[in-house]
Parts: structure tokens; C-alpha cells; sequence
């Protein structure tokens, strides 16, 4: 008896012919991109190359000169389920200036799920339970934010993305900046994320402790496409068996790439 065959995987984001800025400033220039379900996606490139510029665009925060974007096969204008999706951005203060616990932040992410006028429940202390256990934060959920490491303020936004529950995480950088611990906490709760059947979308200059995770690499140089396949060879220095971190480098040379980076 054959076994019956796999459903495809269904499109998760879609971008097609995306351009897009900033004022007068073009940034995307006809960007094509999908991400189906169950994938991790690195979008990879050099400062200013249109990483961020895309997932904000993604989220509807960047809108479209031209072009168009589907969420979960729903064109962007229509979407309206944002409780399945999870956005931490560039890594920002998780306590924004306002005084709170990492319990509270975290739980805030439950909002989008249950509204802001239903109490919270059982499902959501759960949830933030979960989420704080997933980043290894579960023993400061009643200290201030304020009194966190950088890294650890970076855990607890990732842990207020988990606690929504979504099904697509959109990630901005999540591991610039922090410590090794912290890369580390972050790669294990993507990994159990994923595992769960996540999908994830996200920008990263070094991938360190996340390659092992990452299904496709998508580079963008110069507000374009230049690669999307695996995550390609480091080059030059980056080779060395010393260096800690990966750089990547896109298929029209790793060398010629290398050299952008420095740029």
C-alpha cells in the first residue's frame, strides 16, 4: 500500500514585484519573494541593502510604490489576522521608557489573541509561562525589565512574540548586539518553535548559533535579490576556521560578495 503522497506547503508571505522607500528614496527594487509553511527564511545582505525595508513592507509599516503582498494567501490590504503573526523588531528597549515587569511585557503579546477588554485567562498565563520558559526567563517574570542584560530585554520581546502564539514569526535582527547566552537561549526557542511547525522570516547580518536552523537564504544587495537558495560559503577572513561568526555571501561569487560587506 503506497503511502498517500505530502500536501505542498502553503505560502506563507508573498511579495511580487515589490517596490518600495522611504520618501523620494527608493529602497526595494522589484523584490520577489515567498515563504511557505514551515520554513525558515534568512533574509542576508549588508547594511542598507533592503533587509529591514522588506519585512517592514511585509508587515504593511513600509507601504508599496509598486507591486504586491500576500499574507497567508490574503492580499495585505484585506489581512486582518494579526494574531498569527509575531514581530520583534531592530533591537529596541523591551521596556520602552515605561516602567514594567518582564512578566507584564510579555503578556502583552497575548493582546492581539484575546483583545484588550477580555481579562486575561488560564490560556494566557499559560501562554506567557511557556514563552518566558522558552527563552530561559521563567525566574525574572517579576523583575523590571529595567534590570535586565541587553540580551536578556532581546529574550523577553522574543518571549512576547511566542506568547501570541503565532504562526509566522517576522524577526528584525534578533541576535545583534546580545551575548552568546542569549544567542544561544534564542536559537533553542526557534528550534521548539519551528519544531511546532512555525515559520519564520528573518533578518540577520551574522547567523551564528541560528544557521543550523535556516532552510534558504534569501541576499538582497542593493535593494535586489542577488541570491535565494542555501546559506552560501563565507569568504576571505570570514573562512578562517577562528572566526566565530557567518557572513554570507551570494551566488554570484563569494569572493565579489565579501567585498560588498566591507563596503
Amino acid at each position: 500500500m503506497t503511502e498517500p503522497a505530502a500536501e505542498p506547503a502553503q505560502p506563507v508571505v508573498q511579495v511580487f514585484e515589490a517596490v518600495a522607500g522611504y520618501d523620494s528614496r527608493p529602497v526595494l527594487r522589484t523584490v520577489d519573494l515567498t515563504v511557505t509553511s514551515g520554513e525558515v527564511v534568512a533574509l542576508l545582505g549588508a547594511n542598507g541593502s533592503g533587509k529591514s525595508t522588506l519585512v517592514r513592507t511585509v508587515l504593511g509599516l513600509v507601504g508599496l510604490r509598486h507591486g504586491s503582498v500576500r499574507l497567508f494567501d490574503v492580499p495585505l490590504a484585506r489581512f486582518c489576522h494579526w494574531h498569527r503573526v509575531g514581530y520583534v523588531p531592530q533591537r529596541v528597549g523591551a521596556g520602552s521608557g515605561v516602567p514594567a515587569t518582564v512578566g507584564e511585557v510579555v503578556a502583552s503579546g497575548r493582546l492581539a489573541r484575546r483583545g484588550i477588554l477580555r481579562p486575561a485567562g488560564a490560556a494566557d498565563r499559560a501562554a506567557v509561562a511557556e514563552a518566558l520558559a522558552a527563552v530561559g526567563l521563567s525566574d525574572r517574570i517579576r523583575d523590571s525589565v529595567a534590570a535586565l542584560s541587553g540580551g536578556q530585554q532581546q529574550r523577553t520581546l522574543i518571549a512576547r512574540a511566542l506568547a501570541g502564539k503565532p504562526d509566522l514569526l517576522v524577526l528584525d535582527e534578533p541576535t545583534a548586539g546580545v551575548d552568546v547566552a542569549s544567542q544561544e537561549a534564542f536559537a533553542l526557542a526557534l528550534r521548539e518553535f519551528v519544531s511546532g511547525g512555525g515559520t519564520v522570516l528573518l533578518v540577520a547580518h551574522e547567523l551564528g548559533p541560528l544557521q543550523p536552523l535556516i532552510d534558504r537564504a534569501v541576499v538582497l544587495h542593493h535593494g535586489k535579490v542577488v541570491h535565494d537558495g542555501p546559506v552560501p560559503p563565507p569568504a576571505g577572513h570570514h573562512a578562517d576556521p577562528e572566526h566565530d561568526h557567518v557572513h554570507p555571501h551570494d551566488s554570484v561569487g563569494a569572493v565579489e560578495l565579501s567585498r560588498m560587506w566591507s563596503r
